[in-house]
């Protein structure tokens, strides 16, 4: 204990401490460029190399600070003789000029707390780390059983694809609910139970492909000195934004592979959508395909990219920069010498008002449709609810809890109808405690005090917002259940109007975007609400509804497919007869890959009855390769439509709907187009 005492007034200490005051500027101003380069770039190779430099230009800063504070060594010298001292020494003042430059600098040294709370935060991070690495490593031993041998054969395939000479393990694992990649030098794909079996061919491919990416770019080693850094730099901010940027560009960087090697972004993104619903609690040095902002990813994969956000990432590390600077300036004012008195009358001055938040960013795009029913207004401010980091599928009555204690009605309504999307766990539970009649009127009157824009006026602005909100949904959304407790509602209430909606309420045809194939089908009602901006979500958010069961009771969705009414359509009869004829054009061999002429008959309703035939060919992979929609007039017995089709084996399912009677007759059959 002496010892390390002694050595926390070294200079070897002072050095170390001016090193780490040093770099609150140092990373603050590195954050910055690394802001202004990422939104510049858009590639996420590209991305993720300058997140990377940035990483690694903090520790060569820290370093180099450290080797210019340190105390130069002392040689040793051999006395030989020594004449005798003089009777008088007089010491002569040292010019300021010849004064060296690390005396100011080593002169005052740190406080003398800053170093030893350094050490201690950097031996608790490492000990977490060290036990996250141990825990990670034992999942390769416990619970895991051999996957099939078709399984592993399709790996060994998979890594010669990709170029990879280490031999890669391929194991099931009942201690996780993630596909995760571990090690480095015998790395090792764990899958969980029932993955294999659960998800199709292709899916359990990509997930594959996406771990295989990780150990290519030797992520697991990148991630590994990544958790060095940020455990030596912990209490830098910049340090762990840059870790996050690391991260999310990262799986960018491997969703990008999987795409390009499978040519399917939609059914990548419904894969991961699918993995995020079991996942659980992941460990930092295991990388898992579902890592990262999955929303982001997703809408990434969507091609819905955010696209370069210049002006948060900048302003962020501009105030940064400033409070860094500002801090280190306040420190050095402290430790100078007050040389002149301080005059006894000194002029007040009026603190500056905070500057108001920016506005979020917008992207320049055209209203669909404009919500003329109700005015557009400012969202609610951050503080009223913790924004989630996605928006999870569920029924909305799931975030209203009972009270647990016996109240009065109001109370009980306040709790769990007027408030249930906008307070927070930890008030939630404290209302709960509260026993007198006299505590809750408080705790309410708090509550919405807390939140109130304008402090000290008779208008509280949020709460009258959130109760017109309440309002609102209740008059528009209402069908079996108040509005309030419907998806819509739910939303409405906690994000506010949507800057568009893109309102399909009658259903029928839909012509989908170019990013879905650009065919034209026929849907469920179905609203898409788009949002420029939510916090925690990011720009240019959309949230579908749909309304299969025609009740106007609509209920929000993560698949696009939900809509599709040809998919989801439960007729009443299954027998109609499906006639697919083939045939090459005239003068072109069997053995010619070039398109056939393909014709699909089908008989129709009785004579004179108005008919809608509804149809879709599809590969077996699903991807739609024709559409048909079409309304007969009723005068002839029988429909036939033509178009054409490489070789290949197909499935086609038509549905025929009598207009007069509303009979429905569905017919499926697989061909071959040779």
């Amino acid at each position: 204990m002496i010892a390390l005492q002694d050595w926390m007034t070294s200079p070897a200490a002072h050095a170390l401490g001016w090193a780490l005051i040093h770099f609150l500027w140092q990373g603050a101003a590195i954050a910055l460029l690394l802001a202004i380069a990422l939104g510049i770039s858009r590639a996420a190779r590209t991305r993720y190399l300058l997140a990377c430099g940035a990483m690694a230009a903090m520790v060569a800063a820290f370093a180099v600070t450290l080797a210019i504070c340190w105390p130069p060594a002392v040689p040793h010298v051999h006395r030989i003789a020594s004449p005798a001292p003089p009777h008088r020494l007089h010491l002569l003042p040292l010019p300021e000029t010849a004064r060296p430059a690390a005396i100011d600098t080593l002169r005052p040294g740190p406080p003398g707390w800053f170093v030893p709370v350094w050490l201690g935060g950097v031996s608790l991070f490492y000990c977490y780390s060290l036990a996250a690495w141990l825990a990670a490593t034992r999942l390769k031993k416990r619970g895991t059983v051999a996957t099939p041998l078709a399984w592993q054969q399709r790996l060994q395939h998979l890594t010669k694809e990709l170029g990879l000479r280490r031999t890669v393990a391929l194991l099931e694992s009942c201690l996780i609910d993630v596909p995760v990649v571990i090690g480095y030098l015998r790395p090792v794909i764990l899958l969980p139970i029932g993955v294999l079996s659960g998800l199709g061919a292709e899916q359990v491919e990509a997930i594959l492909i996406h771990e295989l990416a990780h150990i290519r770019r030797y992520d697991y080693l990148v991630n590994v000195m990544q958790t060095l850094v940020e455990g030596l730099l912990f209490y830098h901010p910049a340090v762990w934004w840059a870790g996050s940027v690391m991260r999310s560009e990262r799986e960018h960087c491997c969703d990008d592979m999987v795409v390009v090697l499978q040519g399917d972004a939609r059914g990548y993104a419904a894969t991961l959508a699918r993995l995020e619903l079991s996942r659980g609690t992941g460990r930092e040095l295991a990388l898992a395909a579902t890592g990262g902002n999955l929303m982001k990813r997703i809408h990434r994969l969507m091609q819905q990219p955010e696209g370069p956000r210049l002006a948060a990432p900048l302003v962020s590390a501009a105030v940064l920069f400033a409070t860094a600077t500002l801090a280190f300036a306040a420190w050095q004012s402290q430790t100078q010498p007050q040389t002149q008195p301080q005059p006894q009358n000194r002029q007040q001055t009026a603190p500056v008002p905070a500057a108001a938040p920016a506005p979020a960013p917008q992207p320049a795009e055209h209203h669909l449709v404009e919500p003329s029913q109700h005015p557009m207004i400012e969202p609610m401010p951050a503080t009223a609810t913790p924004m989630p980091a996605e928006l999870t599928v569920r029924p909305s009555a799931e975030r209203i809890h009972p009270l647990q204690k016996a109240g009065e009605t109001p109370y009980r309504k306040w709790l769990n109808e007027d408030v249930a999307y906008v307070i927070t766990d930890a008030e939630r539970s404290a209302f709960k405690q509260l026993q007198t009649d006299e505590e809750r009127e408080k705790f309410i009157e708090q509550f919405w005090l807390i939140r109130d824009p304008t402090p000290g006026t008779i208008e509280n602005e949020f709460k009258e917002e959130h109760y017109r909100r309440i309002a609102y949904a209740n008059e528009h959304y209402s069908s079996s259940i108040p509005g309030w407790k419907t998806d819509r509602g739910r939303i409405y209430i906690t994000y506010g109007p949507p800057d568009e909606i893109e309102d399909h309420s009658a259903g029928g045809a839909y012509q989908r975007p170019a990013a879905q194939g650009g065919t034209t089908t026929t849907t469920y009602p179905f609203q898409q609400w788009r949002y420029r901006y939510i916090e925690g979500l990011g720009t240019n958010v959309v949230i579908e509804f749909v309304d299969p069961a025609q009740s106007g009771e609509y209920h929000m969705t993560m698949d696009p497919s939900e809509k599709d009414a040809l998919l989801n359509m439960s007729p009443s009869s299954t027998g109609l007869a499906l006639n697919i004829a083939t045939s090459p054009a005239p003068g072109q061999p069997a053995s010619d890959q070039r398109p056939r002429g393909v014709s699909v008959t089908l008989p129709l309703a009785p004579l004179g009855h108005k008919t809608r035939v509804t149809g879709r060919i599809t590969t077996l992979a699903g991807q739609a390769v024709a559409n048909v929609i079409d309304v007969i007039n009723g005068l002839q017995p029988s429909y036939v439509s033509q178009f054409t089709l490489v070789p290949g084996t197909y499935h086609a399912t038509f549905i025929v709907k009598d207009l007069v009677t509303g009979a429905l007759e569905r017919g499926d059959l697989t061909f071959q187009v040779q």
